[in-house]
C-alpha cells in the first residue's frame, strides 16, 4: 500500500511540474480566446493547436483521469473550432509548414543552430591550420588523385576544371543525393547524445578548411571562392542546419526536462525531422547550381559574386531573421 501511495505521489509531482511548465502558455491562449477581440491570427492559432495537441496527447497518456487532461481537452476543442470557423482564411498544410511551422521550430532551435555553426567554424580553422603546418595533410584529407588532378588543372590555368568533367544531369543527381546523405547523417547521428553530430560537423569542417587553404597556397583562392561558393553557400549552410537538427535530437535525450526521456526524444525527433524536410529544396538548389552554374567559370565575377551573396542572404533571412521576426510579431 505504501508503494502504491509513493507511486501516486510521484505521479502527482510530475503532473504538477508539467502544469507549471506550460500553464502560462495555456492561460495566455485561454484569455485570447475568451476576449473575443480576434487578437490571434490563423497562423498563430494553428501553431497553438499543434502545441496543445502535443500537450493533450501527453496528458492523456500519463494523466487520463485528471483535471489537467479535461482542461486541455476543452481548450483544444475551442482552438479547433476557431481555426475552422472561417475556412476561407485557412491555409493549406503545405503553405502553413513553410510560412509558420518550420520558422517557429527554427526559432526554438536557434541555440542548436548557433552551436552547430560554431563547431563547423572551429573545424574549418583546424583544417586550415593543419594544412598550413603539414604539407601532407591536404593529401590525407582530399586524397592524392584529387590533389594531383587539381594541380594539373592549375598549371593549365583552369583550376576549377573538375566541375566541367561530368555530365550535367548525372552530376545533378549524384550531388543532390550526396548532399542529402551528408545532411541526413548529421541529423541521425544526433541519437548518439549529440556526439555523432559533432563528429560529422568536425569531419566536414576540417575538409572544407583544408580544401580552401590548399587553393590559398596555390594563389587561386579568389578564383576558387567565386566558383565553389556559388553552390557551397547553400550546401554548407544545409550541413550546418542539419547539424542543428541532430543537436535537437541529442539535447532531447540529454536534457528531457519534466518529460520522460523517451517522450522528450520523440518530440526532439519530430522537430529535427521537420528541419531536415525543410532542407530538401536547398539540396535541390545546391545540386542544380553545382551541376549547371558552377562550371561556368568564364562568367563575370560580379555575376558570380551576386549569386553567392543572394544565396547567403536567402539562407540567413529564412533560417535566422524571419523566424525571429515571426516570434517578435507573435509577442506583440
Amino acid at each position: 500500500m505504501a508503494i502504491q501511495t509513493e507511486a501516486e505521489n510521484t505521479k502527482l509531482m510530475r503532473e504538477a511540474a508539467f502544469v507549471k511548465q506550460n500553464e502560462k502558455k495555456w492561460e495566455a491562449l485561454r484569455e485570447a480566446m475568451s476576449s473575443g477581440k480576434g487578437t490571434l491570427k490563423p497562423d498563430e492559432l494553428a501553431d497553438y493547436f499543434i502545441q496543445l495537441t502535443d500537450d493533450l496527447g501527453y496528458a492523456k497518456t500519463h494523466y487520463p483521469q485528471s483535471n489537467t487532461t479535461a482542461y486541455l481537452n476543452n481548450l483544444t476543442a475551442k482552438v479547433h473550432q476557431a481555426i475552422y470557423r472561417n475556412k476561407k482564411e485557412e491555409q493549406s498544410r503545405f503553405v502553413r509548414f513553410w510560412k509558420t511551422e518550420l520558422p517557429q521550430i527554427l526559432y526554438q532551435s536557434r541555440k542548436q543552430m548557433l552551436y552547430s555553426f560554431v563547431i563547423f567554424t572551429i573545424a574549418c580553422l583546424i583544417g586550415a591550420l593543419s594544412a598550413a603546418h603539414d604539407d601532407s595533410f591536404v593529401r590525407l584529407i582530399l586524397g592524392d588523385s584529387y590533389v594531383n588532378m587539381t594541380l594539373e588543372n592549375i598549371e593549365n590555368n583552369d583550376p576549377m576544371a573538375v566541375y566541367k568533367s561530368m555530365g550535367r544531369s548525372d552530376m545533378f543527381f549524384a550531388i543532390t543525393v550526396n548532399n542529402i546523405k551528408v545532411s541526413f547523417m548529421a541529423f541521425v547521428a544526433g541519437i548518439f547524445l549529440s556526439i555523432g553530430t559533432g563528429f560529422v560537423l568536425l569531419q566536414n569542417g576540417i575538409m572544407l578548411g583544408a580544401f580552401q587553404y590548399f587553393f590559398y597556397q596555390k594563389g587561386v583562392l579568389l578564383s576558387s571562392f567565386l566558383t565553389i561558393w556559388i553552390h557551397g553557400t547553400i550546401e554548407i549552410s544545409s550541413i550546418i542546419i542539419a547539424g542543428a537538427a541532430g543537436l535537437v535530437i541529442g539535447n532531447s535525450i540529454l536534457f528531457p526536462g519534466t518529460y520522460p526521456r523517451m517522450e522528450s526524444f520523440k518530440k526532439g525527433a519530430r522537430k529535427g525531422m521537420k528541419i531536415v524536410v525543410g532542407l530538401v529544396p536547398l539540396f535541390i538548389i545546391a545540386g542544380f547550381l553545382e551541376s549547371f552554374v558552377t562550371r561556368l567559370t568564364d562568367w563575370p565575377w560580379p555575376l558570380r559574386l551576386g549569386i553567392i551573396l543572394s544565396s547567403a542572404f536567402f539562407v540567413l533571412y529564412y533560417f535566422v531573421i524571419y523566424p525571429a521576426k515571426l516570434q517578435q510579431h507573435a509577442r506583440q
